[in-house]
């Protein structure tokens, strides 16, 4: 497969300023010298390395297009192999022949993620930083990006080598204990081996209580506006917005379907549903959105149940009250510049309680720093000073590699066979080599690439 070479379009399709169509392997530079000819007459192979060209693509004696041509020849490429970027004009016919010019001289189409994937398996990056780079590319906020650019400039890997390193000093002296015993190497594991495998240890154990940490940072918290018709969840989302995005009306029921938008927080998603209100309704279209409403307070990371100070409550409030089962829950006061005075005993099930007024634009950037201190403040605060993880698979395997060696200390407190550890120190090394990449299925591989774009 890397014997090939690929290439795609590696800027957005569509009308733009220039476009940029990516080569990549050995025989990048034999198709170029058939399509490109340089203002310079030079030969291609007399190109010099990391040097930009201006000339223009030809299909056979035709000009296609005039064009700015990038050379990066093997082995400092981000691919590792020889890599071409033709700058042609930014319009969607004109790349794509340019790129069909390019297949049809000796080319194939990249697959998605292929060129990050080939840097993966030339050994140019691990896989935490093959992950990276697609978070740096989806990333939402400024905590995300920075976090992103870490993983990516190998702290994370400087990391799991260090862990590593500890490891593999039990082991080799266990080895030489067990193998070579005319040594006379003193049997029981010295107290230096025993302690910096425990800092080990307790380095693993901060890495995954910081994915919490981390899932916020890079996901955002998924909010639920929940509520009767017209209470004013649409206004609210409108106002934290700043923008007039869902349609607010005096007729019950406007909102009929989710709606769902990304706010930034002090650098955290905080990712907004406004939800259709629940009652009981019989229009078909408008009882989907209540079903969806309902689903949708069970998987909220938070909830901000919305009331009408300006009307007493009802059972339709105490319905919607009963159906929360979260207990990340904010209460909302909405409408205080037409309040009334309302029993709120019987919403027992929140103990947090805001007032605003969305039209008039009161209390808003007070529920924003709400929000932030009651769900969020706590769990991301001074992030930037440490090592997060931000991916499931990272924590999985730090969680399996803290159990093997958790068994390996009880093995030594035990006091049994050296030999016994074996195993253990095998699944703590495994483990760390899935968080790098150095163990890896093909079906791992694939799913990862999969969430980048083609020319990526």
């Amino acid at each position: 497969m890397l014997l090939d070479t690929i290439a795609a379009i590696s800027t957005p399709r569509g009308e733009g300023g220039i476009s940029i169509v990516r080569i990549s392997g050995s025989e990048s530079l034999e198709i170029l010298e058939k399509i490109f000819k340089p203002k310079s007459n030079k030969l291609i192979k007399d190109l010099r390395n990391y040097s930009i060209n201006y000339g223009y693509i030809f299909d056979d004696m035709n000009i296609v297009d005039e064009v700015l041509v990038s050379i990066m020849k093997a082995p400092n490429t981000y691919t590792r192999e020889d890599i071409i970027e033709i700058n042609c004009h930014g319009g969607f016919l004109i790349t794509e022949k340019v790129l069909e010019l390019v297949l049809k001289n000796g080319a194939r189409i990249a697959e998605v993620g292929e060129f990050t994937k080939r840097a993966f398996l030339n050994g140019r990056i691990d896989l935490t930083q093959a992950e990276a780079i697609s978070d740096i590319i989806h990333g939402k906020t400024e905590k995300s990006l920075s976090l992103s650019l870490n993983q990516l400039r190998g702290d994370l890997r400087e990391k799991i080598n260090i862990i590593k390193k500890s490891i593999l000093d039990l082991a080799a002296h266990i080895n030489v204990v067990l193998d070579y015993p005319e040594e006379g190497i003193e049997d029981p594991i010295p107290d230096d081996l025993i302690f910096n495998l425990k800092k080990a240890s307790e380095e693993i154990k901060d890495l995954i209580l910081s994915y919490d940490k981390g899932k916020i940072i890079k996901d955002g918290i998924k909010t639920a506006i929940i509520g009767k018709p017209n209470v004013g969840k649409s206004s609210i989302l409108n106002s934290l917005l700043r923008e007039e995005r869902a349609i607010v009306t005096q007729i019950p029921g406007t909102t009929r379907d989710i709606i769902e938008e990304v706010i930034n927080i002090n650098g955290i998603p905080l990712i907004l549903v406004d939800t259709a209100g629940i009652r009981k309704t019989d229009d078909i279209v408008e009882n989907i959105g209540v079903n969806k409403s309902k689903d949708l307070i069970n998987k909220a990371d938070l909830i901000l149940y919305v009331v009408d100070t300006s009307r007493e409550l009802d059972e339709e409030d105490y319905r919607i009250h009963d159906f929360i089962n979260n207990d990340k829950v904010i209460g909302i006061l909405n409408k205080i510049d037409i309040k009334k005075d309302i029993d709120l005993k019987r919403l027992n099930k929140i103990n947090k309680w805001i007032e605003i007024s969305a039209t008039a634009n009161i209390g808003i950037e007070d529920l924003e720093n709400k929000i932030y201190k009651y769900i969020i403040d706590e769990k991301v605060d001074d992030s930037s000073q440490k090592l997060i993880i931000t991916n499931v698979r990272h924590k999985s395997a730090l969680e399996k590699t803290n159990m093997a060696l958790d068994n390996i200390f009880q093995t030594v407190q035990q006091g049994l066979p050296m030999d016994l550890m074996a195993v253990d120190i095998k699944d703590a090394l495994d483990s760390l080599g899935e968080v790098t990449g150095e163990i890896s299925s093909e079906d791992l591989l694939d799913h990862i690439f999969s969430n980048f774009c083609v020319g990526k």
